[in-house]
């Protein structure tokens, strides 16, 4: 099916339908991009587009986006308003227009200024949170997409090397990250996926650390790098854990470990694999351990537009990956007080198995400085 405007619609009216609902509704964010092909910013003014299941498309946009919005090819009827005037008579007018009783909504995105301006517009409306299945229909990238996601991996992978090349005891956390950040731009980064995460020595054993302006490298610091460019609307997420000037006995196990963790969720994806069995095979791997207490993450997640999206690669989780689907496999040992090590790639699920879209190395590396 070719991928245009009225076909990527066409996918939120079956959604509504699938969801026993007249319309789906999308606010601006990762759904809303991947529909009008053009992102908007959410900000205090509210901005939405509603997909019948069996009746043309509407939207509500604000006044000054109209000039953007008519680049999107929109033809579904529109309705506007100004800050000077206020939103709630635009409410109205558009759900007037639809005739409708209900509607699926992104329950983690919509902001309650929006769900309420829809009830008062219409009281009666029922509203049902769609966002499992409305986030879904990204689960499967196309061509185009994954096209994205390998240049936003190339360009973090570059920068990373570039980075470990400028490193030297006694610099901060914070420099150490400034530089990764200064090497993805240079490298053709779009943005950021997220604040990235550069922890040394103790820092490394809290997953979610921040670089700190007052801990300098030291020799024998286990070094770790979570962090993604941004390129074309797709984010990469890859994380590496180097050893500086040398690495202990006890470090070298627990690297291998977490190493053979990766590598065993790697040689089970496929498509129709579910989420459970990936996290499963990881998780136990790393449980069989001397480590089993150093265990604090589940496996992965979904990777696209975002940097966390379905699917969660966790045990309990059973939904099945289809071909196409990109999630993170990133075991993890953090021993607080001590240090900690993971190594994640962006995975591509295939019909016969898998692609590492990331290609940096992960065998155990000991940066001379």
């Amino acid at each position: 099916m070719p991928d245009t405007l009225s076909n990527r619609l066409r996918a939120y009216a079956e959604v509504a339908g699938q969801l026993d609902v007249d319309a789906v509704v999308l606010v601006p964010g990762p759904n809303f991009t991947r529909a009008l092909g053009q992102s908007f910013m959410s900000h205090e003014r509210p901005f939405l587009v509603v997909v019948p299941a069996d009746k043309p498309p509407a939207a509500l946009v604000p006044n000054l986006e109209l000039g953007s919005w008519q680049s999107t090819g929109f033809e579904g009827a529109v309705f506007d308003w100004r800050d000077q005037t206020g939103y709630q008579d635009a409410f109205a007018g558009l759900l007037k227009h639809l005739n409708i009783t209900s509607l699926a909504v992104e329950g983690q995105v919509m902001r309650v200024f929006v769900h309420h301006a829809l009830k008062s517009a219409q009281p009666d409306l029922r509203i049902i949170d769609g966002e499992r299945e409305i986030s879904a229909l990204r689960m499967i990238k196309t061509p185009q997409d994954v096209a994205a996601l390998r240049k936003a991996v190339e360009i973090s992978e570059r920068a990373l090397h570039r980075t470990l090349e400028t490193i030297k005891l006694g610099q901060s956390e914070k420099q150490i990250e400034q530089m990764l950040v200064r090497m993805m731009f240079e490298e053709g980064a779009d943005n950021l996926s997220f604040t990235p995460i550069v922890a040394a020595g103790e820092n490394s054993a809290r997953p979610h650390a921040h670089a700190r302006h007052d801990y300098q490298v030291k020799a024998g610091d286990a070094l770790l790098f979570d962090f993604g460019a941004k390129a074309d609307g797709f984010t990469a997420d890859i994380t590496r854990t180097v050893f500086l000037d040398h690495v202990s006995d006890e470090a070298r196990d627990v690297y291998d470990t977490v190493l053979r963790a990766n590598l065993a969720g790697l040689d089970v994806t496929r498509a129709g694999v579910t989420a459970h069995e990936i996290d499963d095979v990881v998780t136990s791997v790393l449980e069989a351990s001397p480590y089993a207490d150093r265990i604090r993450t589940k496996t992965g997640h979904g990777l696209g537009r975002e940097v966390h999206e379905a699917p969660y690669i966790m045990r309990g989780n059973q939904m099945a990956l289809p071909a196409g689907t990109v999630y993170t496999n990133e075991p993890g040992l953090y021993e607080l007080g001590n240090f900690g090590v993971r190594i994640e790639d962006d995975v591509l699920v295939t019909e016969d198995g898998y692609e590492t879209l990331t290609r940096f190395p992960k065998e155990l590396m000991v940066i001379p400085c």
